[in-house]
């Protein structure tokens, strides 16, 4: 177990399709997923993906299965290890929200997420995983997916005023979350 160095945006490395998973269940891929937790516990995020800790697989993990504090009026969002994502789209129904990102370190946007989705994929063992999910649960699994795929959520961003520095934006301290 050990907390990784998170990569910046500017990174070539955040920019490449990830590969997927060949193999479930097997040592290696047990060691990433716990430095993946490790690493976004130590950071204070609400998801990681292996690309931003120069892990080329396509591989996110997300949720903390409680309340945030930032994000008071959100459901909380099961643990979740998610491997070889994808996703479906539930609607062409879109929401605004502020989204922060753990490469983009002390920035925050206005970024249009899907409002419903449907995820699948395999769970660290193997198994399946479907679920059907709307509102912050739909947002931070794009979020996360998206890092397999070299996007980072300034490259959504719409309206650039509603872009900038957390402690400029949210001068009383209002901090929505990081990833």
């Amino acid at each position: 177990m050990a907390v990784h160095e998170i990569l910046r945006m500017g990174d070539p490395r955040l920019l490449r399709r990830a590969e997927p998973v060949a193999r479930t269940g097997t040592p290696e891929l047990d060691a990433l997923i716990r430095d993946l937790f490790d690493t976004m516990h130590a950071a204070g995020g609400a998801g990681l993906a292996a690309p931003q800790i120069g892990v080329n697989l396509r591989v996110v993990i997300f949720g903390t299965g409680e309340v945030l504090t930032r994000y008071p009026d959100a459901a909380p969002v099961p643990p979740t290890v998610l491997i070889n994502p994808v996703l479906e789209r539930l609607g062409q129904e879109q929401d605004e929200d502020w989204e922060g990102c753990l490469s983009v370190p002390g920035l925050r946007a206005i970024v249009p997420r899907y409002r419903a989705l449907r995820y699948r994929g395999l769970d660290p063992s193997g198994q399946p995983i479907d679920r059907t999910v709307e509102g912050f649960h739909a947002r931070v699994v794009q979020h996360e997916c998206d890092h397999l795929d070299g996007m980072l959520y300034p490259m959504r961003v719409r309206d650039f005023s509603r872009f900038g520095f957390t402690d400029v934006l949210f001068p009383e301290g209002l901090k929505p979350s990081d990833d």
